[in-house]
């Protein structure tokens, strides 16, 4: 038992649970295989990509500096996100090569729309979680 609650489980800290419909952008060779084996995992299938048209529950978005801007990147994450999904931006911890300053995505994460709830230590990663508000304005 201990060993099992010493072991990374990045789904659970991530809110990801079976079935889940979880889509990864912003993939490089850089990302943590340890998390994206762990996802997929826990939803018992493969992680979809931007070429994906299904409903997504959840958004991975590995997102490094140089990257280019994050408000577009999260506004076409939230695309074809379901009404009670989330975005987790993974940047790379302080000190890793690509580093993104928390205050980068707690400025972009208004302007596309979401509110930043919560954050996860991740291995060389870091995530922030970003969700729509519950009263979200009619589409166009």
């Amino acid at each position: 038992m201990v060993a099992a609650a010493d072991a990374q489980n990045y789904a659970q800290k991530l809110g990801i649970t079976n079935d889940m419909a979880v889509q990864e952008l912003g993939w490089d060779e850089d990302t943590d295989d340890a998390l994206r084996a762990s996802v997929e995992e826990t939803i018992g299938g493969e992680l979809l990509d931007e070429e994906s048209d299904e409903v997504i529950d959840v958004v991975l978005l590995w997102w490094r500096d140089g990257d280019g801007d994050l408000v577009d990147a999260l506004m076409d994450a939230i695309g074809p996100l379901a009404d009670e999904g989330f975005v987790w931006v993974l940047s790379p911890k302080t000190g890793q090569p690509g580093h993104v300053e928390p205050s980068e995505i707690a400025e972009s994460a208004p302007t596309a729309g979401l509110t930043q709830t919560s954050a996860a230590n991740l291995g060389l990663w870091s995530g922030s979680r970003l969700v729509q508000p519950k009263a979200r304005p009619a589409k166009r």
